[in-house]
């Protein structure tokens, strides 16, 4: 049987026999607290005398009429699919069912807001959820026009894709019981919308809290913004902030694509427990609730919420109005999508330096992946939608970024983008694969790009790149080469559009600066390049290989040059080569050729200095890892105790009030450990010690709070005392986390009873205990939880939600015990492996990745250990 899963192969056979037309969605969202009505009506042509099915999910369905033929439910109805036998050439389904609302994240999920007991709604529909809530062809081929109309409280606020059609026409005697406020119902009647893929379709509902605005669109049309989240963060809803980065991305992304926005509105809303960062549904993005800043947090987040915005706007076009056949191209719509916002943020806003982001932040997570033993081609081989539930990682949106990136520069930016609004002239409206954006480019660059499609798309792997350097007596470089490594597993030498900076320490003392003074731009192919430009030239006190962040490679620096960049880290005038410094740094730790200790010394002893805000995120989540799993272990107590010392430190050397300040101050929390740390955290709670410029608000008091909880010093009342000041949907995931953070035996427990056993939780206070589970300072309080992880493995991927189980297979697995001498991670996993061959492929590939986090560990801390 199928279950909820649809393979490829099925997809293609179904889009050769239907041709979708239109959909007329109903639904009732009145009718009580666990299910909804929905009535689909379905217009489509197929070969005549065929059979097919469509996709439900549903608890109970009422009726399926086929061309005015009443189907018996029993009969044709069958886990997700409903089964439609002699089909006309052309055809009418309507399909009657109660759906049922969800906790997880997916589908129409259902939140109670524990302010004001009010009910908000969202739908979340990627990968294949829109069958949770109507009856659909659910793959993106098969586009449709969409009309949907909504039955909900009167006082709610709907909002789908399309605009509404006039005002709310109330229902006599209507009655809510959806649960909350009971004003009776009233019905919303939107647009049709132009042919889209059903996983973009919308519906969000609830007394959202909404503001408005609005733009030209190049084409003249006033195009309606709108902003919205639940009333009870209406205070703290950034509008103009929000439509000002908006409004900069219309105009850049329309004068770019040369193509007007392509729907009628652009609403975004902040909405509760959402999974991801936000969902392009067309004109109505969906956007994490966090986003919506109720406390200070670091400028990090606010340029991430921007890069956000902006990438969703892409996806508009790309993604949006041509839209991938299969899931195979989903890296091309993702890839497409964060290139563009990233170049939107560096040049239409004031993060200028988004490159500099998109290279710590972005760049190490594909670096991260591509290097997993489940690395795949970006273009990767989606064979069924659980493949493509576990491939929105690293590859599909970072790698593809970078090698679009590098694309861009060896194309030419001009002559790429004039290919892309070749692309959406030809192909609006309609569905397309890789080599239909290929085309388009070879025609505008004058470029076969077969060969390296097949060499950067269609092979997986990183290389690393080294440079060879000889001088002669008096400092001038007689011999330089750049060489290319490659993995064992994926032996690709691929050619490399990059840069060659030297940079020199000009000044004296405090004002000295590393400004580069040469700058050799090249193509570099196979194993070893000659640099020959480079021949002659004085050799700089540091060489710098992938200067500008051109190429995807990992590159090392040459003894000189890593000695200058320790020493005088903090003198580079531009923050990307610092961070490609940084970078270099961490995959030489992570690779096992330097001691972790080395890169923690590194750190503490240069963040102070670090301007990026992005850029000190990723160092101190780095440096987490570094403390906890790749400093050998008996270094790891006196390294850890120092580096909380240090980080404290650093927050009270740090500018009163600034972002290093605060993140420094939360990562020292994070830390404490010692008596004497947790006095201080203590205190900084309590207000008996003060940093100047530093408010200790909601969030920040959370955090302190959480880490005394974990180190002993409060409990159960403490954290009551806290959600009672704090009764917000923010607070209760807060709450969760620290009951989970409890350093007992019987909070573990049940911990682990309600993510593992329960199904009550709904996804955000799920993904909370979770990472409160795994907060410890004594990791005995985990070894019991080794043996149940595994055996509870394929129940978990069984009963679960396809999110909610990814939540456990991954949060839970132990890696913080790897190098435990009670447990043997590693043969554990070996065993589960060995003894679950047929276990689904997506849940297997969960549990390799998390083995090789383990060995990775194992190998740094050798590294650490040599270093004495």
């Amino acid at each position: 049987m199928p279950g909820e899963n649809l393979t490829r192969a099925e997809a293609a056979e179904r889009a050769a026999l239907v041709r979708t037309h239109a959909y007329d969605v109903e639904l009732d969202l009145t009718t009580g607290p666990t299910t909804f009505t929905s009535r689909s009506t379905v217009r489509f042509s197929a070969t005549a005398g065929a059979s097919t099915f469509v996709d439900l999910i549903a608890p109970t369905v009422h009726e399926v009429v086929l061309n005015g033929r009443r189907l018996d439910p029993a009969d044709v109805v069958a886990d997700s699919r409903i089964r439609l036998d002699d089909l006309a050439a052309e055809n009418e389904l309507t399909v009657v069912a109660d759906c049922a609302y969800m906790n997880t994240g997916e589908g129409l999920h259902r939140f109670v807001d524990p302010v004001d007991d009010e009910v908000y709604l969202y739908s979340q529909f990627e990968v294949a959820d829109s069958r949770r809530v109507f009856a659909v062809f659910e793959q993106p081929d098969l586009k449709a026009t969409f009309t949907f109309t909504v039955t909900a409280p009167a006082h709610w606020t709907v909002v789908s894709n399309y605009p509404q059609l006039g005002e709310p026409q109330r229902v006599e005697g209507g009655r809510n019981r959806n649960g909350g406020r009971d004003d009776g119902t009233a019905t919303w009647r939107f647009d049709t919308t132009p042919p889209i893929s059903s996983y973009i379709t919308a519906i969000i509902a609830g007394p959202y809290h909404g503001e408005h605005g609005e733009l030209t669109s190049s084409d003249g049309r006033s195009i309606p913004l709108g902003v919205y989240c639940r009333s009870s963060l209406a205070e703290h809803l950034d509008t103009d902030n929000i439509l000002d980065i908006t409004r900069a991305g219309f105009a850049f992304y329309e004068e770019r694509f040369g193509h007007p926005y392509p729907f009628a509105k652009y609403d975004q809303l902040f909405v509760p427990e959402f999974n991801a960062g936000a969902m392009e549904n067309a004109g109505a993005v969906t956007f994490l609730e966090s986003y919506v800043f109720r406390s200070k947090v670091p400028d990090a987040t606010v340029e991430r919420r921007a890069v956000t915005i902006l990438h969703e706007l892409a996806h508009m076009w790309f993604g949006d109005l041509v839209t991938m056949r299969w899931w195979d191209d989903l890296w091309l719509n993702e890839s497409f999508a964060e290139y563009a916002s990233t170049l939107a943020t560096a040049e239409a806003t004031r993060w200028t330096s988004a490159w500099t982001t998109f290279s710590s932040l972005e760049k190490s997570w594909a670096y991260r992946q591509d290097q997993l033993p489940s690395t795949h081609p970006i273009v990767a081989d989606m064979r069924d939608l659980e493949d493509v539930e576990v491939n929105f990682d690293g590859i599909t949106y970072a790698k593809g970024a970078s090698v679009l990136k590098q694309l861009v520069a060896w194309v030419g930016q001009d002559e790429f983008f004039a290919g892309v609004r070749s692309y959406f002239a030809k192909h609006a409206w309609g569905n397309t694969q890789l080599r239909d954006l290929l085309t388009e480019l070879e025609a505008t660059s004058g470029r076969d790009l077969s060969a390296w499609s097949a060499l950067w798309l269609e092979q997986a792997g990183v290389t690393l790149l080294r440079p060879e350097i000889e001088v002669d007596a008096d400092g001038v470089i007689t011999s330089f080469a750049v060489l290319q490594e490659v993995p064992a597993e994926h032996p690709v030498q691929r050619p490399h559009r990059l840069a060659v900076g030297g940079y020199d320490l000009q000044g004296e003392g405090d004002d000295a600066r590393l400004v580069r003074t040469v700058h050799v731009e090249l193509d570099i192919d196979g194993p070893r390049t000659e640099v020959p430009a480079l021949v002659g030239v004085r050799r700089p006190a540091l060489l710098l290989v992938n200067d500008d962040d051109l190429a995807y490679a990992k590159v090392r620096l040459d003894p000189q040059s890593l000695a200058t960049s320790v020493a005088h880290l903090d003198k580079f005038t531009d923050s990307l080569p610092r961070t490609l410094v940084w970078g270099a740094a961490w995959d030489a730790t992570r690779d096992g050729e330097t001691s972790a200790r080395d890169f923690v010394e590194l750190v503490l002893g240069n963040i102070a200095h670090e301007t990026d805000s992005s850029v000190i995120l990723v160092l101190l989540r780095q440096l987490t890892t570094a403390l906890d799993l790749y400093v050998a272990p008996e270094h790891r107590e006196a390294t850890a105790t120092g580096a909380a010392d240090r980080l404290l430190a650093l927050a009270e050397a740090a500018p009163a009030g600034s972002d290093q300040q605060l993140q420094l101050l939360k990562a020292f929390a994070a830390r404490a450990r010692t008596d004497a740390q947790l006095d201080v955290v203590t205190e900084v709670l309590d207000g008996r010690r003060t940093l100047d410029g530093l408010s200790v608000d909601t969030d920040l008091r959370w955090e302190l709070l959480t880490a005394l909880v974990a180190g002993g010093r409060a409990g159960d009342a403490d954290i009551a005392a806290q959600q009672a000041a704090d009764a917000t949907a923010t607070g209760q995931r807060a709450a969760a986390a620290a009951r989970a953070a409890v350093p007992t035996a019987e909070a573990k427990e049940r911990a682990w009873a309600a993510v593992v056993s329960g199904d009550d939780l709904p996804n955000a206070l799920q993904a909370a205990t979770i990472s409160g589970f795994g907060r410890v300072h004594d990791t005995t309080l985990l070894v019991p939880w080794v043996e149940p992880y595994f055996a509870e493995l394929e129940r978990v991927w069984a009963d679960k939600t396809n999110e909610m189980a990814q939540n456990v297979v991954v949060g839970l697995y132990p890696t913080a015990l790897a190098d435990d001498p009670r447990v043997d991670v590693l043969g554990a996993t070996d065993a589960w492996l060995a003894g679950h061959p047929d276990a689904p492929a997506a849940l297997r590939r969960l549990v390799v990745e998390s083995r090789d986090g383990v060995r990775r560990a194992l190998a740094a801390q050798q590294a650490d250990r040599a270093r004495d």
